[in-house]
């Protein structure tokens, strides 16, 4: 009971500073749904949407290199998640979206070539940043789906005569899968917010073009009490999805455990 009094007691405290502390609460309305802030939320919500999608198609390549017997591959696979997973985001973007400082110039000789600066835009760093980062970390989760397919199904596949791709395609995947989508959703969660840190490389997503607003209006906290609304929304709605598909992915789980 002294810790439930507790944690009322600082709630309260929180809230009632915030009520009474020098904040324009009508400024935060105004910008609610000003169509600055409308536009970052929708630069938000694709970047996201296309980093996964890019993060996905990568981290299934990179699990099944992880697994494959060529020693070059493995070896490239693990390289791969080692560097991305061991160096902070924000470094990876800031070195895409300097990139012009050591190619200058990218394309084929001879064929197109074209000045870094001018293909390197924000947007593709961005997206390329964040992506290639996404998909370091969705090869574990993709590997660790293949992990928990029972052994046995490799041989059995290999009995009938089916290739190693095949039984990937056919018997492997299908089953990690199961495993592997429910933690998509907490992953995809935690892209929305880290995706905000492209606004250091002048991507205009939701926090950047609130920043934009407050340097002109110097209402900082309003803004980012704006900024704060929408991330709370899109996780919240992101959050609900991703409850449905962990009751769609774990029935078949939950009838076994009661058997």
């Amino acid at each position: 009971m002294a810790a439930v009094a507790l944690i009322l007691v600082v709630v309260a405290f929180i809230l009632v500073s915030f009520a009474r502390g020098q904040i324009d609460w009508d400024t935060s309305r105004e910008y609610l749904f000003w169509p600055t802030i409308m536009r970052g939320l929708v630069n938000t919500i694709w970047l996201s949407v296309a980093s996964m999608a890019v993060g996905i198609v990568l981290g299934v390549l990179c699990a099944v290199a992880r697994s494959s017997p060529n020693p070059v591959l493995r070896g490239v696979a693990m390289f791969y998640a080692w560097f991305f997973r061991g160096t902070p985001v924000i470094l990876q973007l800031l070195i895409w979206f300097n990139l012009a400082l050591v190619f200058p110039k990218l394309g084929i000789p001879g064929i197109w070539q074209g000045r870094t600066v001018d293909i390197i835009t924000p947007v593709f760093a961005a997206l390329v940043g964040l992506g290639l980062n996404e998909g370091a970390y969705i090869s574990e989760l993709v590997r660790s789906g293949m992990l928990a397919v029972d052994s046995g199904q490799y041989e059995a596949a290999k009995a009938i005569g089916m290739s190693y791709a095949q039984a990937l395609r056919r018997i492997i995947m299908p089953q990690a899968m199961r495993v592997v989508i429910p933690p998509l959703g907490n992953e995809f969660i935690g892209l929305l917010k880290t995706s905000s840190l492209a606004s250091i490389i002048g991507f205009s997503d939701l926090l950047r073009n609130a920043q934009d607003i407050y340097y002109n209006n110097a209402k900082v906290i309003e803004l980012l009490m704006v900024a704060g609304l929408w991330y709370l929304v899109v996780v919240s709605v992101a959050s609900v999805g991703q409850a449905g598909l962990e009751r769609r992915f774990g029935r078949g789980h939950a009838a076994d455990l009661r058997r």
